[in-house]
């Protein structure tokens, strides 16, 4: 088993007064050689945007960008069309392939919205862009891991061009939950949104994060009420 272990406090942070924004990989100015990415996993981005304010439109091209409100609304509009709203419980995914614009600012003009940003590179280029956006409201098992995400447009929760799995957990203390990978020469990174969760003999607080390679299955342990996101992607991009 190889680990790699991400404390809440050591992330890049950049507040840009409107945007507070923590990085747990390198991103725009802050760059750590030894936090570039993990496997497919490339972007993980914990956002709190102030009311009313926004990121203007912009372009992303060959990603696979996956948007998980925690807290508010968040309006998204793309050069394909889309008008949409996300809240707490829903999903988003947007296939950038040969090129998109998109612009992401907070609907509410008395409350910030707080999201995570992930980008996953994509096991092709150049494909036609897409979004998607569904509820996860009925996929929630509480005290189980719970599937958001997968390579198959057939299964549970949205789909990106990537073997990639993500799943979440509503874990009440003491409760322990096994996941077994599903690919070979894959690898899981865990991040805490709340609560404290011991895995691979690390404990865990709010917005810890922890990579894990080289194993199967992994257990993860509950110290106290505590919400998680789990992503198995491939360790070789």
């Amino acid at each position: 088993m190889k680990t790699v272990l991400h404390r809440a406090d050591t992330r890049g942070h950049a507040n840009h007064g409107w945007l507070d924004s923590y990085h747990t990989f390198s991103f725009a100015n802050y760059y750590d050689p030894e936090r570039v990415h993990f496997g497919a996993l490339r972007v993980l981005n914990d956002d709190t945007v102030n009311p009313a304010m926004g990121f203007g439109k912009h372009p992303h091209e060959n990603m696979e960008i996956i948007s998980i409100p925690l807290e508010g609304d968040l309006e998204h509009k793309d050069s394909m069309d889309n008008v949409a709203i996300i809240r707490e419980g829903d999903v988003q995914v947007m296939s950038a392939g040969k090129g998109v614009f998109h612009s992401e600012f907070n609907k509410n003009k008395d409350k910030q919205v707080k999201f995570l940003q992930i980008w996953v590179f994509p096991n092709k280029n150049n494909v036609k862009p897409r979004y998607d956006q569904i509820s996860i409201r009925d996929l929630y098992r509480k005290d189980e891991l719970y599937q958001i995400l997968s390579p198959k447009a057939d299964d549970d929760g949205v789909w990106i061009h990537q073997d990639a799995w993500f799943h979440m957990g509503d874990l009440s203390r003491g409760t322990t939950v096994n996941y077994k990978l599903k690919g070979d020469n894959h690898g899981v990174y865990l991040f805490v949104l709340e609560g404290g969760l011991n895995v691979a003999d690390h404990e865990l607080t709010r917005r810890d994060g922890i990579g894990i390679e080289g194993v199967n299955e992994i257990e993860l342990s509950a110290s106290s009420d505590a919400k998680v996101l789990l992503m198995e992607v491939p360790m070789n991009v």
